[in-house]
């Protein structure tokens, strides 16, 4: 029997990304982020969800762009603490020691030390509640040679990244390999169909 647990923001799994973007000094910035997720095959987009209240907000409805870095499991620490401190208020970056660069496609930083680089071209803004959610089209991906495989294909256990649970607000690792994706249901294809045959 299941228990209610009310109406919270509790969703699995809950990415850890950090989002890039630039001031109105042109001061680099990141804060993490966990409301965020693919939104769209066609064009690729990538949405965030962010507060008013957050230093990020402004610098993306500013600049209309924004990148999303995403750490791998080493770096769980400074992802971390680009979500407990303020932009308006701390250099993240000269902190942290880690490194921003300059994206290739969009007006935003994002962060050379982390595997796995989202660059997005602001689309759509949609007023939700405390939250703003940010529609970017994704204008390039950029991962380290490291975190392919020998096909040239993203490797999930080579970028590490980790997951943020909101229930005991924890971090965790990516967990074990349990079967192809599109594939493994297949035999289940196959019973489906011999069911609407009977």
């Amino acid at each position: 029997m299941k228990r209610s647990l009310g109406a919270k923001t509790i969703a699995y799994p809950t990415p850890v990304y950090i989002v890039g973007t630039y001031d109105q000094a042109g001061r680099p910035n990141a804060m993490a982020a966990a409301w965020a997720g693919i939104c769209c095959s066609r064009p690729p987009c990538l949405a965030v969800s962010l507060r008013a209240a957050t230093y990020t907000h402004g610098n993306i409805l500013a600049r209309r762009c924004y990148t999303v870095s995403i750490p791998s499991e080493k770096y769980v620490r400074e992802a971390d603490y680009m979500g407990l401190a303020s932009g308006r208020d701390e250099d993240k970056f000269a902190v942290t020691g880690l490194t921003p660069v300059r994206a290739e496609y969009v007006d935003a930083p994002y962060v050379a030390e982390f595997p796995l680089v989202l660059e997005c071209k602001l689309l759509h803004v949609v007023e939700i509640g405390l939250h703003t959610q940010f529609i970017g089209e994704i204008l390039d991906i950029k991962a380290d040679e490291s975190a392919l495989d020998e096909a040239g294909h993203l490797d999930i256990e080579r970028v590490r990244p980790f997951l943020f649970a909101p229930g005991n607000q924890a971090y965790y690792g990516i967990g074990r390999y349990l079967g192809k994706a599109f594939s493994i249901g297949r035999d289940l294809l196959r019973r489906a169909s011999s069911v609407d045959k009977a």
